[in-house]
């Protein structure tokens, strides 16, 4: 099992994993991503990074992330946004190793955490996510702006 991180010229591949999790997730249609916008936020603006996970040198698996900021903890944390394996390649521990590589990275780089968000429906996601030693958030409930909506209240 190898990790790499991802490069310029992965933009195809990284949205190949993107929607394979949209799939997974039965939100295929919400993807609007293109190579060419991954390239320009992954590589030139630098706010995200991808880790893969190989085996036998190819892609099998990966996981986008950013560092996001505790002001109750005073440092930064790492947010993962997906953490996908290919459906043929799943319960061979690359997700467990995927997850593990990213809180060695969280270590390494001083960071307080890493956390991430679950579909409540994703059963078999939140049963992996737990026997890791991950902890739900209940109290707290996300809140979101996008799309009209984002560009009505930007534009006040």
């Amino acid at each position: 099992m190898e990790f790499r991180y991802a490069e310029r010229n992965d933009t195809a591949l990284i949205l190949q994993f993107i929607k394979g999790l949209a799939e997974y997730e039965h939100m295929a249609d919400e993807v609007v991503a293109t190579p060419d916008v991954l390239e320009e936020w992954l590589f030139e603006r630098k706010k995200a990074e991808v880790l893969f996970v190989l085996e036998d040198g190819t892609e099998v698996g990966f996981a986008l992330f950013f560092h996001n900021f505790s002001t109750f903890l005073g440092r930064a944390g790492i947010y993962l946004e997906d953490l996908f394996v290919l459906p043929a390649y799943r319960g061979k521990g690359y997700g467990k190793q995927l997850l593990t590589k990213l809180a060695q990275i969280a270590v390494e780089r001083g960071c307080g955490r890493l956390e991430w968000w679950c579909l409540d429906w994703n059963r078999p996601s939140i049963d992996f996510y737990r026997s890791m030693g991950a902890v739900p958030m209940d109290e707290w409930t996300v809140y979101r702006i996008t799309g009209d909506t984002l560009q009505k209240l930007g534009a006040q």
